[in-house]
């Protein structure tokens, strides 16, 4: 009997380092970043739909998309996000679901676009990792090299953060230090088995 838990957070919040470490307390990660890479590696049906809706342009020499210049399209253009979404979301949930079936104790989704993709309603329980916009945009400045501009859009291109915390059945709150998150997620992790058990 699995136990499904999704986890979402905004860009720079803090989601992949709780995701660590749910793995470490012996959580299954179903990781949806590691799927949507693998559902347009070189050969895929999904790159072959790409290419044939966005121009080879969109692939690069080595057989691979292209991702800077998907990007700066997609985050730009929202029609065409819609268009790459409408590709790849189906072969993701696809791909995702071939690993929960043979997965069992706690199931985490770790999944950026959780409830953009609708993830959220078959979920046990939702985890959101949310930090302060601000936070947010510094930490990409920082770490990813973003300008403001850029931080700004790709918060604008998500599910706004009212949308995600009204989802959530437990909130990570990450504005804080690395040691203070932590302490935050053992809590959670405590939390997240005994409702496995009393399943």
């Amino acid at each position: 009997m699995s136990f499904h838990v999704g986890l979402t957070g905004g860009i720079a919040s803090g989601k992949s380092t709780v995701s660590q470490l749910f793995a470490q307390a012996g959580f299954t990660i179903i990781d949806y970043d590691l799927i949507a890479r693998e559902v347009v590696a070189p050969g895929s049906l999904g790159l072959t739909h790409i290419a044939e809706r966005f121009g080879s342009e969109f692939i690069d020499e080595s057989g691979n998309m292209d991702r800077v210049k998907m990007g700066a399209l997609v985050f730009s253009d929202v029609e065409a996000l819609r268009a790459l979404e409408a590709i790849t979301h189906p072969l993701i949930l696809q791909t995702a679901q071939e690993r929960v079936d043979s997965a069992q104790g706690i199931v985490v989704h770790d999944n950026p676009l959780l409830i953009e993709m609708g993830g959220d309603a078959v979920c046990d329980v939702v985890v959101v990792v949310d930090a302060l916009p601000a936070l947010q945009i510094s930490r990409m400045v920082r770490n990813r090299q973003m300008s403001e501009t850029e931080a700004k859009q790709r918060i604008a291109n998500q599910t706004d953060r009212q949308t995600r915390l009204a989802a959530a059945d437990i909130v990570i709150e990450n504005s804080g230090t690395l040691e203070e998150l932590e302490n935050r997620v053992v809590e959670v992790i405590v939390d997240l088995q005994q409702r496995g058990l009393s399943q």
